[in-house]
């Protein structure tokens, strides 16, 4: 339970928010390398509650920048797009993607545009993803290497999804096993019949609604174990399914090949990355890519559908808080459907936007099942804290790789959950 003060504090991502400035010292994913083809038109993009253009020049290099015109804040997104850069359409100054100023037409003096520099951000562009640092320069970390992003991109799907609520309460959906049985029971129970490695992979867990949970606080954030002890005819075994939460928005699942990113464009608005991998099968390949998409939900059409896409999103003739998310009441009356929603994704965010914009959290009852969401809570107002005392938050602090990070699952042979693990950092 957290007081009304305590929730916006850790909530509240704006410039001036005390979780705001503690995410601005870490590298964030803005867009899917696919949406930014070379020398298209710039495209808006908000995070942290600003507002920015992300734009990629003919040469493919791609480039994040401030929405407003250094010179007189004319927006960035009514630019015209050259090859070489973005050009102001109010007065006709131009920007390189690294900010360099190119031209100033109105200027007589030609040496007047060395003195400046646009409002550019470091980008980088990774595993299908790209990504920009907001903070302090002085303070910039090392760029986070995950092993999947050297993995060819026929391995490795990556989607980006928009929900209406703030991003504390969508990852609090990512680190609480006890409500996959219940929320998700007619998803799982399709996983009997359905022939992917994810599926495979969350089955068991309809078998047991009310795992034991145990958290691991590490350097980057915790480790989160979900133990059931599953009873299939004469077999006895315990399994474990480990969650890595990386400081301040990254959920490594425990299947061992899903990456999230929950990244607060706003107070009340989130985007959600998914980055899915294999090294054997070709993922990003069809027909596999369309079956894994439409077995989550995450395929183009269900996010039109649901209001999960950047032109869909608030519109009241898709489902959402007033219209009860449009609920099959029936089929839930007839015991065909738990939820009376379509699907995996549709579930968990009709769960998190229906708590409210930015939930109240001063009257929940959290139980021995809620040890994820405390030490979540403890997480982020670590991360508050660290800011606030001038140091780098949990996670920031890391150099080089992630290979050691995981998400993993297994059968527990009489050991310790944390046998699993490559170590505990």
């Amino acid at each position: 339970m957290l007081d009304a003060v305590a929730n916006q504090r850790l909530c509240r991502v704006g410039p001036d928010d005390a979780m705001g400035r503690a995410l601005r010292h870490y590298w964030v994913p803005f867009l899917l390398s696919s949406e930014l083809a070379p020398g298209a038109d710039p495209r808006g993009v908000e995070l942290f509650g600003e507002r920015f253009v992300g734009w990629r020049d003919a040469a493919g290099r791609p480039g994040l920048f401030a929405e407003a015109c250094l010179h007189r804040g004319a927006s960035m997104r009514l630019a015209r797009a050259e090859d070489d850069g973005l050009r102001c359409v109010y007065h006709g100054w131009k920007f390189a993607v690294d900010g360099a100023v190119l031209e100033t037409p109105n200027v007589a003096d030609p040496k007047f545009r060395e003195r400046l520099r646009g409002r550019a951000y470091p980008v980088q562009e990774a595993g299908g993803l790209l990504w920009a640092y907001l903070g302090p320069r002085e303070s910039q970390p090392a760029f986070p290497r995950w092993p999947w992003m050297d993995l060819a991109d026929d391995h490795r799907l990556v989607t980006r999804h928009v929900e209406a609520c703030n991003f504390v309460q969508v990852i609090e959906g990512l680190v609480d096993s006890s409500h996959l049985g219940l929320l998700h029971m007619n998803g799982l129970r399709q996983s009997d019949s359905v022939a992917l490695g994810f599926a495979q992979k969350v089955n068991s867990m309809q078998r047991h609604l009310a795992p034991r949970l145990e958290v691991q606080e590490t350097d980057f954030g915790f480790y989160y174990a979900a133990i059931r002890d599953i009873e299939e005819g004469a077999e006895r075994r315990t399994e474990a399914r480990i969650a890595a939460f990386v400081a301040p928005f990254t959920v490594l699942n425990p299947n061992g090949d899903i990456a999230t990113f929950v990244v607060p464009q706003s107070d009340s608005q989130t985007a959600f990355f998914h980055v899915f991998w294999s090294e054997r099968d070709a993922l990003n390949r069809e027909p596999l890519r369309a079956r894994h998409l439409d077995f989550i939900g995450l395929g183009p059409a269900v996010l039109d559908a649901f209001g999960l896409t950047d032109e869909t999103i608030g519109r009241p003739d898709r489902p959402g808080v007033a219209n009860r998310f449009m609920q099959d009441r029936d089929a839930m009356r007839r015991g065909e459907s738990w939820s009376g929603l379509p699907g995996l994704i549709e579930e968990d965010v009709a769960a998190s936007v229906s708590a409210g914009a930015l939930r109240d959290r001063s009257h929940e009852a959290l139980s021995a099942a809620d040890v994820g969401i405390s030490r979540l809570y403890r997480c982020l107002q670590a991360c508050v804290e660290a800011a606030e005392d001038g140091r780098r938050p949990p996670g920031a602090l890391r150099a080089g790789g992630w290979h050691d990070v995981v998400g993993t699952h297994g059968v527990l042979e009489g050991g310790d959950w944390r046998d699993l693990l490559p170590r505990i950092g």
